[in-house]
């Protein structure tokens, strides 16, 4: 049997287009022999639909764009995944088209409810066993969660004939070191029933999820045969056989061979989500200030590979506090990246904008009100030009400002999409440093990756000022924010406990912050937004003193 997982960039809501997509890649899977055609899970309607799923009419058309891709594949078999309402109950689920006909449809069985995910919410789950024959080998469905529950899904099929190939139709999203989970799950369920995996993935950015294909074909060994690109579309092509009790995959095209680097899967990551988001929202082009600090240069990095630079454009806002170097350099930003900037000084604005607040008479330009003073000024100017140029501006704020809420809200968080929102400060300075060796040219000025960072809103002002060293910082955030670790735990693992209270208030009292942010490309286990859900009016504070 010839097998074809045809990983393509769904966009939710998009039906017709999906199923187009779907149309294109069938013809040239059957053009190459395939037998069976395999796209991802919930590909006629995009993942996640959320509320879509509560409206009648998207249900129905649904379904309609089902029939349509069934009528538009009349030879072989296909199976794609699909929402499916039966008697007002919504099921995850994945069709069976053989021969131009709707043959059967699966229903998810085991819906996450954790993290990003919200399937409960929506889903009912399925509970029968859904196999097919091709070319005299028996494939069994599951869709995504259903194979991550080995033992679970043991107990399902313990009535069920032995099986050659376990078909996954996933949307899996993206996170660093997910593809190892991925790599693991699968040759455990080649160990536990001695079969193949097929496992189809999504690829794109939706919103703030970023799917990253790599699907995958795995021998009954758990050896992994055949591997499609990553964040990119892709048909992977083999064939499936069962010989002497053990199944074997033979790719049609040279595999993929190596694994991606951390540095890398991060920056492709970035440079998808941004795209998909902007190109998907309708947005050509974009902007963001320059401001010749090390967070705007990578995030203008990111934009110009994604967008191109002719649709990227800078506006650097200097005042008398910028320093003439790092005025310099967001001029050399622009200029190694290829896009247009504007000087717009605020200086002229910020003196009458502060003789006018002098009507209170407690308004002083020593305080923190008048650092916040210049960055909304410069939040003002990105969205007046956002609205006249179309544009969507893009934020430059990192994990670790978001966290300890070291921004000015309504002033440089102003903005649609927050490009390096889940990357933590010591990881966008490899990133720069990883940008300029991959275009083997200085793209980032090596001053900017250097110097030490700086917001420049009063005299030799230094983020050391206010934080502590960032890579202090950023253990206590990844062991708090993403490993849900507390006071105690952090301390215990050696990090000092001055520190780990001080950065924990500041996490916790600035979830108002987070709430009114852009959304931003999700690269970790658990970013800010769905990962993360806690109350903005919250009194319960985990200290390191036991009661």
């Amino acid at each position: 049997m010839r097998v074809a997982l045809g990983q393509f960039n769904a966009t939710v809501g998009d039906l017709s287009g999906n199923v187009e997509k779907m149309k294109t890649m069938w013809a040239q899977a059957v053009e190459a022999g395939a037998d069976l055609v395999v796209f991802p899970e919930l590909a006629v309607c995009g993942y996640p639909p959320e509320d879509l799923v509560y409206k009648r009419q998207f249900l129905e058309d649904n379904w309609t764009a089902v029939e349509t891709l069934a009528g538009a594949c009349p030879r072989k078999t296909v199976v794609a995944g699909f929402v499916e309402s039966v008697n007002g109950t919504a099921f995850n689920a994945a069709v069976v088209i053989q021969e131009g006909r709707i043959a059967e449809t699966y229903q998810k069985r085991e819906l996450p409810n954790y993290g990003v995910f919200d399937e409960r919410r929506y889903f009912k789950p399925g509970n029968r066993p859904v196999l097919i024959e091709i070319g005299g080998l028996r494939v069994a469905l599951t869709i995504c969660e259903d194979l991550w529950e080995t033992e679970t899904l043991r107990r399902f099929f313990a009535d069920v004939d032995p099986f050659d190939l376990l078909v996954n139709v996933s949307a899996s999203p993206f996170h660093m070191g997910k593809l190892d989970e991925r790599g693991r799950i699968i040759a455990r369920c080649t160990k536990a029933f001695g079969c193949g995996v097929a496992y189809c993935n999504l690829i794109g950015g939706q919103d703030e999820l970023v799917f990253d294909g790599r699907s995958i074909l795995a021998d009954s060994a758990g050896r992994i045969a055949a591997r499609a690109r990553a964040f990119d579309e892709d048909l992977l092509i083999a064939d499936v056989a069962r010989s002497a009790g053990t199944v074997t995959i033979a790719p049609v095209r040279p595999p993929v061979t190596g694994a991606e680097e951390l540095l890398d899967e991060v920056y492709q990551a970035l440079v998808l989500g941004t795209r998909d988001y902007a190109r998907k929202n309708g947005f050509r082009k974009v902007l963001l200030g320059i401001s010749g600090g090390i967070d705007s240069a990578v995030t203008a990095a990111i934009a110009v590979a994604a967008l191109g630079a002719e649709n990227v454009l800078g506006i650097t806002m200097p005042s008398r506090f910028n320093s003439p170097e790092t005025i310099a350099d967001a001029a050399k930003v622009a200029n190694n990246l290829g896009f247009v900037l504007l000087t717009i000084p605020i200086e002229p604005i910020l003196t009458p904008f502060n003789k006018a607040l002098q009507a209170d008479p407690t308004w002083d330009e020593k305080g923190l009100a008048y650092e916040n003073l210049q960055a909304r000024i410069r939040g003002t100017i990105l969205m007046s030009l956002s609205n006249q140029a179309g544009a969507l501006v893009l934020t430059a704020g990192n994990k670790s400002e978001t966290s300890v809420g070291y921004s000015t809200l309504y002033g440089d968080s102003a903005g649609g999409f927050a490009v390096i929102k889940d990357v933590l400060k010591t990881v966008v300075y490899r990133l720069a440093a990883y940008m300029n060796e991959k275009a083997g040219r200085e793209l980032i000025p090596s001053a900017v990756i250097t110097r030490p960072p700086s917001a420049e809103l009063r005299p030799d002002q230094k983020d050391a000022d206010s934080l502590p060293d960032y890579d202090l910082l950023d253990e206590i955030i990844k062991g708090y924010v993403e490993k849900d670790l507390s006071a105690r735990e952090l301390v215990a693992s050696g990090l000092p406990a001055k520190d780990v209270e001080r950065v924990i208030r500041m996490i916790d009292r600035n979830e108002y912050k987070r709430r009114q942010s852009p959304p931003g490309v999700r690269i970790t286990p658990k970013a800010f937004g769905k990962d993360r859900r806690l109350p903005i009016t919250n009194r319960y504070a985990t200290t390191i003193a036991k009661p």
